[in-house]
């Protein structure tokens, strides 16, 4: 049996709808669904008649309340916003909101999606992420205060501060005079890899540690040039065994078979 789209209650949908679901207008809530009132923690009768801007922090309000008078025209872009719950605690959550009338009332209706559970496992990942990280920024002592940090895989920006925020940390700890940071695990030289070694160069000159690069390949000194940067104060050498010969150690691999 087929039925008119026009026969199904809207109020219905909205109302057994499993995200929270708020109707304002002019600046008064008329309307929440059930999964709101659990959200809120408070009930319709709490919630009806007060001011939506009351859910936010004051120093938010100014852009919401311009926000929401842009929202009686078109749908307002997608936003994460830091809201308070009537019982005062407060909650990261995506807002998404757009126009409907209510015969001649217009009214704006707004989705509310508890972040919560995603800003945890963002949390949980970027820790596992920066575990793995630090795990794989080991700096390797040898001999003599020498020693060598093998870099491997992709360098991005979170990496790249981690880089800047340990190595110097680590070479104090281990009371490293040389270091030999080798570049031929990396994937791919960019910008921010070039950037990052350079930066890393002149920190450990300041702490009076001697680096030397391993590993670079030919195109990091045409990228260098272009991005202004100058390698003449960075020792590079093709090979680790090349920066421990240069550094005085006989490094001989002796066949244990």
């Amino acid at each position: 049996m087929s039925e008119n789209i026009e026969d199904i209650n809207y109020k219905e949908v909205i109302e057994y709808s499993l995200e929270p679901l708020i109707v304002h207008s002019q600046l008064k809530i008329i309307y929440i669904n059930e999964a709101a009132e659990k959200f809120f923690r408070a009930s319709k009768e709490e919630v009806i008649e007060r001011s939506p801007l009351d859910i936010f922090k004051d120093t938010s309000k100014p852009a919401i309340t311009k926000r929401i008078s842009g929202a009686y025209s078109k749908p307002a872009e997608v936003i994460e916003e830091t809201i308070y719950r009537m019982d005062g605690t407060s909650v990261d959550v995506e807002l998404y909101c757009h126009p409907i009338k209510i015969g001649d009332t217009r009214a704006i209706q707004t989705y509310v999606r508890d972040l919560t559970e995603k800003k945890h496992l963002e949390n949980i990942r970027r820790e596992m992420v920066k575990k793995i990280n630090e795990l794989a920024l080991t700096i390797v002592p040898l001999l003599g205060g020498i020693a060598v940090l093998p870099l491997s895989g992709t360098i991005d920006q979170d990496r790249a501060s981690l880089l800047l925020e340990l190595v110097p940390v680590n070479v104090q700890k281990q009371n490293v005079s040389k270091l030999i940071i080798d570049c031929s695990g990396i994937y791919e030289m960019d910008s921010l890899v070039i950037d990052s070694l350079f930066k890393i160069n002149n920190v450990l000159k300041l702490l009076g540690v001697q680096s030397f690069i391993t590993g670079l390949r030919p195109q990091l000194a045409a990228d260098a040039v272009k991005l202004g940067i100058s390698l003449e104060d960075i020792i590079t050498f093709s090979s680790v065994k090349d920066a421990l010969h240069f550094s005085g150690v006989d490094y001989t691999i002796t066949d244990q078979r």
